[in-house]
C-alpha cells in the first residue's frame, strides 16, 4: 500500500514494513498529511489478517527530526483569532487539535498487534513519541544515531505522551533529566535508560526489528496489565518523598520558575504517574494546551525555531548572487579565536589555511583542533580516521602566499587597528581579485577597518562568539561600501559550517557586543549603588540570564572592557561622559591588575573550575547597602530593560534591521532570557506603553541612560509593537498576498 508520506509492504512471514520517506523534503517531519497516514496505516494494519506485526523505520538517513513547530503555531493564531468571539469553543479546538498525536499514538500502543520502531539517525521530538509508543526499539548503533525530546528548548514541552512513557520506562531521575533538559542520548545511552531494547549496524536495523517481531513482541505494554509497578515505585512512598522535594528543588534552582514547558513536564509527569496510562495522557495533554497557550512558547517557537530555521535558509541572503561553492578559507591568526575557526570549518570539509607571525604559533593553533578530535574520539563521537581527516584539511603556516586561491579570508587578529591594518595589506596582496576579507572584530567599526583595503566592496564584518565550536550564533557586519557578493559569500560560509547568521550595519560594537556591554555595565552601576554583588549576580540569573553581570564581566575580561572604554573615550573626545563604570575598571585593572578570569582574578577569585566572589569588592565601590533595601524585581527589570533599550536604539539607528535577527541574535549570541523570544519580544510582551513608563520611572531615579529613544516614544503612542511595526519580510509578504 502507498500513502502521501509512507509505504506499507507485507513480507510471507506477515510482517509489514512502513517506510517512512517524505517528498521533496530532506528529512521527515511530523505534519497534519503525517498523523493522516499514521491514523490511517493503523487501521488498515488491524484490519489486514495476514499482518502479524510491523516494523516501522525512515527512508532517509535520518528517521525524523520531530514535528513542524509552524503547524502549531497556526493552531495557536487560530485559537487566539476565534478566543473573543468563542473563547469556549476556541479552547476545545486547540485542546483537540493539540493531543490528536498523542491520540493516534496511544492507538497504535493499544490496537493489539506489535509495532517495532528501526530507528537511524536523527530522532527527535514527536519521532521519538513515536518509537516510544511502539512495542520495540531497535536503534542505530553508529555515531549518527541521536535520541531526544528537545521541546522545552523551544518552550514547550513532550506533548505526544512522551512525559509518561519515559518515566514509566527509565529510571525516574534519569528520565526527568532526559526531559527536564531537553538531552540528546547516544545510542549506548538510550539503550542503558532502557528507551530501546536492541542496537544493530544500520544496515542491519529491519532485519534485527523483523527477528525481534518473529521471536515475539507483546502487544500489551506493560502499564496496560495488571500489577503495573513504576522504576523507581510509588510517588507516595518513601522513596518518592525523597525524590519528588528534591526535583522540585532542582526545577526551581535551574529555571527560577521562568519556563512554563519546563513547569509543565514536572506537574504532568508527577500527576501522570498517580493514574492508569489513558487519564495520564489526558493530564499531559490538558498541561500541553495549557502551556502552548502561554507568551512564553508562542516566543521561544517563533525566535528559537520558526525565525532561526528562516535566517538559517538565507533570509538576508542577496537573491541575485549565485550560490558560492567555498573550497578553501585563509584565516590570519592562529590564537583560541582563530584556532576555533579553523576548527569548525575543516569540520565542514572546507581546507583551511592557518597563519600566524611564527610557525609555532601557527602549529599550536592547529593543535586545538587536534585536541578537540581528541576529546570527541574519547567520548565515542568520532573515530581515528575523523580526526585524521579534519586534520589533513588544516595547514599551518606563516606564507602569505597561499592564500592564493582562498575564496574568503577572514581576520581573526589582536583587536587593535595597526596590526589589522598590517595583516590586511599584507593579505590584499597576496589574494585572488575577486577573493572576499572579513574581519573578526567585536568592536571595530568595519568601515574604518576597510580603509586599509584595496577593495572595501570585498571587505566585511564576521564577528564570532567564544568558544566557536560551541557558539551558534556568528554575526556579519556590512561595511558602508561592502557589495552584496561579499555579504552572500559569508552567508554561504556561515551555512556551510552550520551556524546562525544575523546581519547588521556598521556600528561601534555593532549589536550583540553593544547590547552584552550595556549588561555588564548595570551590575557595575549597581555595585556603584551599594547593591550587595551576590544580590547582583543572582537578579541576573533569576531575571533569565545565563550567568551574572559581574561573572560575565570577567568572562569577556575586565581589561578588555577597560580597553574598549578607554577607544571610546578617545574616538569620541570631548563628548565623552565619564561616569561610576570608568571609576570601577580603572580600580579593577589599572590599580589592581584583576583582569578577570584569564588571569584568576576579576570581581572572582578563581582556583581552577571554583569560583567565589573576590571579598574586596567594597574597596573599589564601597560597603554595600543592606540587600532588603533594594527590590529584586526591579533590579531583574533594570538588567533586563537596559538590554532591551539599547536594542531599541540600534535598531533605530538601522544597525539591525530585522526583528528576527534581533531577537534571535539576542538569544543566541548572549543569553538574552530565552524564555521572553528575545529582546525586542520583550518589549513587546511587556507592552510599548508600558516599557516606556517603566523607563521614565527608572530615569527618574538612576539616571539618563534609561531615557527612551524616539522610536519607543513614538509607538508608545498606540501601543505600536516591534513585530507589528515591523514585520518580517516572510510575514509582509503573505499578508500581501492574502
Amino acid at each position: 500500500m502507498t500513502y502521501k508520506n509512507f509505504t506499507l509492504e507485507t513480507d510471507a512471514d506477515g510482517i509489514a514494513l512502513v517506510t517512512w520517506d517524505m517528498a521533496d523534503k530532506s528529512m521527515n517531519v511530523i505534519d497534519m498529511s503525517v498523523m493522516d497516514d499514521l491514523d490511517q496505516i493503523i487501521d488498515d494494519v488491524v484490519a489486514d489478517e495476514a499482518i502479524n506485526g510491523v516494523v516501522i523505520t525512515s527512508g532517509k538517513a535520518a528517521f525524523s527530526g520531530g514535528a513542524d513547530l509552524t503547524m502549531l503555531e497556526r493552531l495557536l493564531k487560530e485559537f487566539h483569532k476565534k478566543r473573543s468571539s468563542d473563547p469556549e469553543g476556541a479552547a476545545k479546538e486547540l485542546f483537540e487539535g493539540s493531543r490528536r498525536l498523542s491520540l493516534i499514538y496511544r492507538k497504535l500502543e493499544t490496537c493489539g498487534k506489535p509495532f517495532v520502531a528501526a530507528i537511524n539517525g536523527t530522532c527527535m521530538g514527536g519521532a521519538t513519541e513515536l518509537a516510544l509508543a511502539c512495542h520495540a526499539r531497535v536503534a542505530d548503533e553508529s555515531d549518527a544515531f541521536k535520541m531526544g525530546l528537545p521541546e522545552v528548548k523551544v518552550g514547550l514541552f513532550p506533548g505526544a505522551g512522551g512525559t509518561q512513557r519515559v518515566m514509566r520506562m527509565a529510571d525516574g531521575q534519569q528520565g526527568l533529566q532526559f526531559l527536564m533538559q531537553g538531552k540528546t542520548l547516544r545510542a549506548g545511552q538510550a539503550l542503558s535508560m532502557k528507551l530501546v531494547d536492541e542496537l544493530a549496524a544500520p544496515k542491519k536495523l529491519v532485519a534485527a526489528a523483523k527477528k525481534l517481531l518473529k521471536a515475539g513482541v507483546d502487544p500489551v505494554k506493560p502499564w496496560d496489565k495488571k500489577g503495573f509497578k513504576l522504576p523507581n515505585g510509588p510517588i507516595y512512598s518513601p522513596a518518592g518523598f525523597q525524590f519528588w522535594p528534591a526535583a522540585n528543588a532542582i526545577y526551581r534552582r535551574e529555571t527560577y520558575d521562568n519556563y512554563p514547558g519546563a513547569r509543565g513536564v514536572l506537574h504532568s509527569v508527577y500527576e501522570g504517574l498517580l493514574l492508569p496510562m489513558d487519564q495520564a495522557l489526558t493530564v499531559e495533554s490538558r498541561y500541553f494546551a495549557n502551556v502552548l497557550q502561554s507568551k512564553e512558547a508562542a516566543n521561544m517557537v517563533r525566535s528559537l525555531f520558526v525565525s532561526m530555521q528562516e535566517l538559517n535558509k538565507g533570509a538576508r541572503r542577496p537573491t541575485d548572487v549565485r550560490p558560492n561553492k567555498i573550497r578553501k578559507i585563509g584565516i590570519l591568526g592562529a590564537g583560541f579565536m582563530g584556532a576555533g575557526i579553523a576548527y569548525v570549518t575543516a569540520k565542514a570539509g572546507i581546507d583551511v589555511v592557518l597563519i600566524d607571525r611564527d610557525q609555532e604559533a601557527a602549529d599550536k593553533g592547529k593543535a586545538h583542533s587536534d585536541e578537540l578530535m581528541s576529546k570527541a574520539v574519547k567520548r565515542g563521537r568520532a573515530s581515528e580516521e575523523d580526526k585524521e581527516k579534519l586534520l589533513s584539511k588544516i595547514a599551518a603556516t606563516v606564507d602569505y602566499d597561499q592564500l592564493a586561491d582562498c575564496d574568503l579570508v577572514i581576520e581573526a587578529v589582536f583587536e587593535d587597528r595597526e596590526i589589522k591594518r598590517v595583516v590586511t595589506e599584507k593579505a590584499e596582496a597576496a589574494m585572488k581579485t575577486r577573493g572576499i576579507y572579513a574581519s573578526n572584530t567585536s568592536t571595530l567599526p568595519i568601515t574604518s577597518l576597510a580603509e586599509a583595503s584595496k577593495r572595501p566592496k570585498n571587505f566585511i564584518g564576521i564577528h564570532f562568539f567564544s568558544p566557536v565550536d560551541k557558539m551558534m550564533l556568528v554575526e556579519i557586519i556590512m561595511g558602508k561600501k561592502t557589495g552584496d557578493r561579499a555579504l552572500a559569500m559569508a552567508l554561504d560560509y556561515v551555512k556551510a559550517i552550520k551556524k546562525t547568521p544575523i546581519v547588521v550595519n556598521d556600528s561601534r560594537g555593532f549589536y550583540t557586543s553593544r547590547v552584552v556591554m550595556t549588561y555588564i555595565r548595570e551590575g557595575l552601576m549597581m555595585l556603584a549603588d551599594g547593591v550587595p554583588p551576590a544580590m547582583i549576580e543572582n537578579a541576573g540569573r533569576m531575571a533569565g540570564m545565563p550567568v551574572g553581570p559581574l561573572s560575565l564581566g570577567d568572562e569577556v575580561a575586565l581589561d578588555l572592557a577597560w580597553k574598549i572604554v578607554s577607544a571610546t573615550r578617545k574616538d569620541l573626545g570631548v563628548n565623552y561622559v565619564e561616569g561610576p563604570l570608568d571609576n570601577i575598571l580603572e580600580a579593577m585593572v589599572v590599580k589592581r591588575e584583576r583582569f578577570g578570569r584569564k588571569n584568576g582574578k576579576g570581581f572572582y577569585d578563581y582556583q581552577g573550575k571554583e569560583k567565589s566572589l573576590w571579598p574586596g569588592i567594597s574597596e573599589v565601590v564601597g560597603p554595600a547597602k543592606p540587600a532588603d533595601s533594594f527590590n529584586i524585581e526591579e533590579l531583574k527589570q533594570r538588567l533586563l530593560g537596559m538590554q532591551a533599550l539599547e536594542t531599541a536604539r540600534i535598531f533605530e539607528e538601522n544597525c539591525l534591521t530585522d526583528v528576527r535577527e534581533a531577537d534571535v541574535g539576542s538569544i543566541l549570541g548572549f543569553g538574552f532570557a530565552p524564555y521572553s523570544g528575545g529582546t525586542l519580544s520583550y518589549i513587546d510582551n511587556m507592552g510599548t506603553t508600558a516599557f516606556v513608563e517603566m523607563l521614565k520611572k527608572f530615569t527618574k531615579k538612576w539616571g539618563p541612560r534609561f531615557k527612551p529613544n524616539k522610536l519607543l516614544r513614538d509607538m508608545a503612542k498606540s501601543d505600536e509593537t516591534f513585530y507589528g511595526r515591523f514585520p518580517p519580510k516572510a510575514e509582509e509578504e503573505a499578508k500581501k498576498a492574502a
